[in-house]
Formats: structure tokens, C-alpha cells, sequence
């Protein structure tokens, strides 16, 4: 699609929408101030110090509007076999008759906002151009801090020719009718009915996930829910990095890892590329390279702080949107975590007055900041390398507080892509529905694969025949085991430095380790756990593998199979076996 077929969707859908106005977005520092005067001055935003907070802004949601609405998202395809059984699905046709009409003249007294933006570095031949039409200017403004977006979107249109097509709007928040449909088969997105990040900042979980998965799948490419890092070791190489767990299972900390200090007294060092999706593609030698396609952070807020993350308060220290946390009287924000004792006072993320001792949280679960990743003190110089980096591991991580060890080491890609497509998770904030259950997450990409589940795992098994002896190791790590007092036995945080060492020297042929049934794991002496402070008994916890435990996860992992039918690998069923033979 050329700029004038842009200029003419744009026209199609004013008619439909009948704004008031439209503005086509040029990315401009000018237009931003302009923009957050306007969310201020109609009470979208709260401008925060501007001291403690340089150019930064809380905002609030409407209170049925905080979180993914998994159930309202939806794969458009022709066949419903082809969404599968993990999507729900609805027939396009059918849904463009539906959102036509709720389209209809939905923007009349508003702003239509046109948003040309980037999904990749600049120059970058991984790089995709979107636009997004939408009446939320706050959906503008976390969008030019998410993406690279503007007249460099334009300029980019120009050369490639096409863009995906995103169209948006708030509509009347009303959950009976909310709808954030995807259509892989014309690389178009429409969201109708929510303001909330990742229902309406249509380049992340819309583009970068659901539909570049299918975009990948017909290119011979992957788009994964993944962040991306580099560690460098005391000799001085580089190995890259990128890792899957669900939301709020702590990707932004690890992808932020200060190591402790006795590791950077060593020699080593840990950047980040990116926090949460990468693209991988093969470079010209053969390995699978990564591009971060945002040029932003949509971090969770509760839990993060100067203990926990440091480059994370330091990124969104400034130029910062906070969207549902508390506001202090001195115009600064707090979330639960964030401090060891709460303020005496605050508005909490529904306005209302809140107080220690209070029933309900003064931050939501799922409360935001929205950073540039170029303010974080730790981001790679490597992050826009238009040909991405090379990987050399994928770690696979959910939050299970029993069955799973600490760490280990799948014996093959083939196996590795098993412990990917059979991950467990506790349920967290970041979705809507109960915290705790829980469930099946496939590569962390349970609500974000475009296609088939089944067809995905091929996908998955396709790319490491390609790749051969060049793919990346495959790892799984779980740092949330708890012991019998319900007392987490790993410290986490910066102390994850220990398993990523043992990961980096697994890539480079060394790191001891010993084989299990699961596959390999790291001895004691490896990880160096002295001085952390486990007895003999919580170490054995933490790497213990009860058969019959394991045995009860094999039957589990065939029934959650069974749904996928002659679309299930033959290969990840025999790898399920495989693991029950190891067992006995």
C-alpha cells in the first residue's frame, strides 16, 4: 500500500467514524507538549513534580478497564480450525458487520488521530511500519513513547510500501462491547471498546505478537513474547540472551539484572536490548538474530522499586506515563512494593482517599509505566543494530511454586521446544480473571499466538531443522519455588545472576552439570550457593524432582495435548513419552 492508499483508508474510515477532526501524528517533540496539555486539560492526565517526576503524568483508567481482556480477543481467519482451539475465533465477515455498526459515527465530537509508526530500529530490515487510527489521545501518547512514530514511520512507508492497518477507538468503554479482533489473512487490527494498553496500543501485543506470529510463520521468522539481554563475561564476550514467562512473572527484572557486586567486581555485565517481544530471524551465518521491535517500556508497576529494580526507576523517572497507581499529596506516585512502608495518605488508582490498613490496594495489580527504553541505564548499545543480535540461549520461566526446579537444560532443540510448549503458570494481574490458578501457557504466548497452537509448535520444530547445530540452547528456570511455611526458597532479583552465569558457560561448552530425567542441571558447585544462606535441605528443594509429582505432570501435559489433535507435533508427543520412560 502506497501513501495516497493510506490517505484514502484514512478518508474511508472518517466517513464511517465522523470525527470532528483528524490530525495526522508527526512525532514531533511539539506535538507531544501539546498533547499532554490537552490530556491535562481534560483530566486525562495529572501532571506529577517536576522535580522528582521531569515531564511525567499519572493517569486512570476507567475502573472495568485495567487489563487484557483475553475473552473478548479474537483471531479473524477464514477457518475456525485454523484460530484453534487456544484462540477464540470469529468469522471476519461477519465481525466487520458487527464493528461497522458499532464504528458508525463513534468518533463524531472527537479527534481521530492518525499514528504512522515503526515496529523495529530504523534502517532495520526486520522492521515493520503500522498506523493506527484512534480517538484516544492517550493511546497517542503511550504510543509515541512505544514505538518510533511519525513522519520516521512515513518516511519508511515510502520505501516498503505497505503498513498493517490498526484501527481503534474507545467507543463507550462498555465491556458488552469490547472486541480486539485480529485479521492474520489482510494484516489488519481493530480494537473497539477499551482504552486499556495492550486491548489499544495496537503495535505491541496486536502487531508485535498476534499477527507478526503469522506474519513469521509464512516469512520463516519468529515473533515471541521474549525479552532480550546481553551478559558479558570477565574475558570480555558477549552472549546474547532472550528469555519467555508470562506477564508479571518478572521478565522487566531480569531483562534489567544488576549482577551482585562480587560478579561485577569480576568482570561481568548485563544490558538490556529489550523487556518483553523479539523478532528472530536468521542472519547470514546461520544463527537466529533479535530485534526488540518497541522503543519502549510498559513495565508493572506493584513489586518494582530501588531494591528490586533500580534501572527500572531510573527509566521512568522522567518522560513517563504512570497509568492506575496512587498519587501522593507532593505529586509523586507510589505502588505496593515500592517503598518498605506506605505513605500516610494518598488517592489510590480509583481516586478515591486511601490509608494504610485500607481493604484494597492503593496501585492496581496490573498499574503501568510507560518509559523510553533509551532513559534505561543499563540498555545496550546494541539495542537498534538493525540486524538484530545473535542468540545464543532461550530460557523458558513460569511461576510455579512446586513440581519445577530451579534450573535446567533441555538435551535438544526438539526438547527444548517441549519444555516451551508444555510451561505452566500461576495466573497473574496482567490478564483478566482469577490470580493464582493455574494454567497452561505455552511459550508464554497463550494469548498472543495468531494461529493454530499446533501449527505454531511446528513452526517452532521447522526453524530448528533449518537451523541445525547453530540453534540456541534451550533452558528452563523457576524462580518462584516455595518450601513447605509457603516461603519462596530462591532469593531472585540480582541473585538470578548465579543461573545465568551457569547458562553462559553452558553455551560456551563448559558449566558442570549433572543429567536428570528433566534434562541437565547445574551441581551446587556451579551455581556457587554458598553464602546464600540455604540449608543443605532447601538447596535439595530447590533442584528436587519427585517421580511421582512428575509422573502426575506427564499425565497432565498428555491431556492438555490431547486438544490439539493431528495438529500436535508427533515430535512433542514423543517427547511427552520420552519423559515418562526417564521417570520409571
Amino acid at each position: 500500500m502506497s501513501s495516497i492508499e493510506l490517505e484514502h483508508w484514512v478518508d474511508d474510515v472518517a466517513r464511517l467514524t465522523s470525527p470532528d477532526r483528524i490530525q495526522w501524528c508527526d512525532g514531533s517533540a511539539a506535538e507531544s507538549d501539546a498533547l499532554n496539555r490537552l490530556l491535562v486539560e481534560n483530566g486525562t492526565f495529572t501532571p506529577l513534580d517536576p522535580q522528582r517526576h521531569p515531564n511525567s503524568f499519572l493517569a486512570r483508567s476507567a475502573i472495568n478497564d485495567v487489563s487484557r481482556t483475553e475473552g473478548q480477543t479474537y483471531i479473524c481467519c477464514s477457518r475456525p480450525e485454523d484460530a484453534g482451539p487456544t484462540n477464540n475465533w470469529k468469522n471476519p465477515q461477519e465481525i466487520q458487520h458487527t464493528l461497522r455498526g458499532l464504528f458508525r459515527g463513534c468518533m463524531r465530537g472527537r479527534t481521530m488521530y492518525v499514528v504512522p509508526y515503526l515496529m523495529g530500529p530504523p534502517n532495520s530490515p526486520h522492521t515493520r511500519v503500522g498506523v493506527e487510527l484512534t480517538d484516544s489521545p492517550y493511546v497517542v501518547a503511550n504510543m509515541r513513547i512505544m514505538t518510533r512514530m511519525g513522519q520516521i514511520a512515513l518516511d519508511e512507508l515510502s520505501r516498503q510500501g505497505h503498513f498493517v492497518k490498526g484501527l481503534h477507538s474507545i467507543g463507550l468503554l462498555d465491556p458488552q462491547e469490547r472486541y480486539i479482533c485480529h485479521f492474520p489473512e489482510e494484516d489488519s487490527i481493530i480494537s473497539f471498546g477499551s482504552n486499556y494498553g495492550g486491548n489499544a496500543l495496537l503495535g505491541k501485543k496486536c502487531l508485535a505478537l498476534r499477527l507478526a506470529s503469522a506474519i513469521g510463520r509464512r516469512e520463516g521468522w519468529m515473533a515471541e513474547h521474549m525479552l532480550i539481554l546481553g551478559i558479558t563475561d570477565p574475558q570480555g564476550r558477549k552472549t546474547y540472551i532472550t528469555a519467555a514467562f508470562p506477564s508479571a512473572c518478572g521478565k522487566t527484572n531480569l531483562a534489567m539484572l544488576i549482577p551482585p557486586p562480587e560478579y561485577q567486581a569480576a568482570g561481568w555485565k548485563v544490558e538490556t536490548i529489550g523487556d518483553d517481544i523479539a523478532w528472530l530471524r536468521f542472519g547470514p551465518d546461520g544463527r537466529l538474530y533479535a530485534i526488540n521491535p518497541e522503543a519502549g517500556f510498559f513495565g508493572v508497576a506493584p513489586g518494582t522499586s530501588p531494591l528490586t529494580n533500580p534501572n527500572a526507576m531510573a527509566a521512568c523517572r522522567s518522560n513517563t506515563i504512570f497509568t492506575n497507581v496512587a498519587l501522593c499529596p507532593d505529586n509523586t506516585v507510589w505502588w505496593e512494593g515500592l517503598t518498605q512502608e506506605p505513605p500516610a495518605e494518598c488517592i489510590d488508582w480509583m481516586g478515591n482517599s486511601w490509608k494504610p490498613g485500607s481493604t484494597t490496594p492503593a496501585a492496581h495489580p496490573n498499574s503501568r509505566f510507560t518509559a523510553p527504553a533509551s532513559q534505561c541505564p543499563c540498555i545496550s548499545p546494541d539495542w537498534e543494530r538493525p540486524e538484530g543480535v545473535p542468540i545464543s540461549a532461550i530460557i523458558f520461566g513460569g511461576r510455579r511454586a512446586s513440581v519445577m526446579p530451579l534450573v535446567h537444560q533441555a538435551f535438544s532443540w526438539q526438547h527444548g521446544t517441549f519444555l516451551g510448549a508444555t510451561m505452566t503458570s500461576e495466573k497473574t494481574a496482567a490478564a483478566t480473571g482469577p490470580v493464582g490458578v493455574l494454567r497452561h501457557d505455552p511459550m508464554a504466548m497463550l494469548p498472543f499466538c495468531g494461529y493454530h497452537m499446533g501449527d505454531y509448535w511446528q513452526h517452532w520444530l521447522d526453524m530448528g531443522a533449518r537451523g541445525g547445530d547453530l540453534m540456541p540452547r534451550i533452558f528452563h528456570v523457576n524462580w518462584f519455588r516455595k518450601d513447605a511455611q509457603g516461603r519462596y526458597l530462591w532469593p531472585g532479583f540480582s541473585d538470578n545472576m548465579h543461573v545465568l552465569k551457569w547458562i553462559v558457560e553452558r553455551c560456551q561448552g563448559t558449566g558442570a552439570a549433572v543429567t536428570t530425567p528433566l534434562g541437565d542441571m547445574p551441581t551446587a558447585e556451579a551455581l556457587n550457593l554458598e553464602g546464600f544462606g540455604l540449608s543443605p535441605e532447601q538447596q535439595a528443594e530447590l533442584f528436587k524432582v519427585d517421580r511421582d509429582e512428575w509422573r502426575l505432570e506427564v499425565h497432565e501435559r498428555e491431556k492438555f495435548f490431547r486438544q490439539f489433535g493431528d495438529r500436535l507435533p508427533a515430535g512433542l508427543r514423543a517427547e511427552n513419552e520420552a519423559l515418562r520412560q526417564r521417570l520409571s
